[in-house]
């Protein structure tokens, strides 16, 4: 830990849904589902591309760089309407496994009319944030009631990350404020200072202080590390 805290809590996986205004800019928006049980496993896939075309007579392989491929991250939640597990907040107790499913459909697979297009999806978890659009969704039902409603249900899914064009511009840039930053605490380091740093605005100490699950930020332990998420 960072920092110490007098009220440890577990750290939930969530998804929340995203829009994309015309000018690049994303809003998280009220939709959200937290994991009842964190994946077990956690795949984070990464590819670059490669032309290898052959020509007439060519004796080897010439590999020309391509492109960079979207990155793509997969795992499994577990959805649990026994009572067994507990719920992920307060308004998810007592709710079904299809209504549990519903919850997270609303959050990953809803089509957004006005922009013929699927939702964005941002995925938190700890230090680790992605930006994405679901690409394959699988469901298995493990364990049912007499009458055949399911009683738990595990879920695969699978996203790739999307960039908006305003994003694939500040990506060539790594000092961009716009971007996820880790931050190796020193001697004399405030959270509004740091702020200033790489954000050029004081003012997120609060917002960083919560993404990082700090309870005391006023006391930053030198040699510990801090992300600085991207700006919304």
């Amino acid at each position: 830990m960072l920092l110490d805290d007098d009220f440890p809590q577990k750290t939930r996986l969530t998804l929340t849904r995203c829009s994309l205004s015309p000018q690049g800019q994303t809003t998280v928006e009220s939709d959200e589902f937290s994991a009842m049980i964190n994946p077990a496993e956690f795949t984070l896939d990464r590819a670059i591309s490669y032309n290898t075309e052959p020509t007439i007579g060519q004796l080897g392989s010439d590999v020309k760089f391509s492109a960079i491929q979207p990155e793509k991250v997969k795992f499994n939640l577990v959805l649990d309407g026994t009572g067994v597990v507990p719920a992920a907040t307060p308004a998810d107790a007592n709710k079904s496994v299809r209504q549990h499913l519903a919850d997270l459909l609303k959050v990953v697979y809803k089509y957004d009319g006005p922009r013929h297009e699927p939702s964005r999806v941002r995925l938190l978890w700890g230090s680790f944030i992605f930006y994405g659009r679901m690409e394959s969704m699988s469901t298995q039902y493990t364990l049912f009631r007499p009458n055949g409603d399911p009683l738990r249900a595990k879920v695969t899914l699978a996203f790739v990350r999307f960039l908006s064009k305003n994003e694939e511009v500040l990506a060539s840039n790594r000092s961009s404020p716009d971007l996820s930053h880790s931050v190796e605490v020193r001697m004399g380091d405030t959270l509004p200072l740091l702020c200033q740093r790489i954000y050029g605005d004081s003012r997120y100490y609060l917002d960083v202080a919560r993404f990082n699950g700090l309870s005391h930020f006023r006391r930053l332990v030198p040699g510990a590390r801090l992300h600085f998420p991207p700006l919304a």
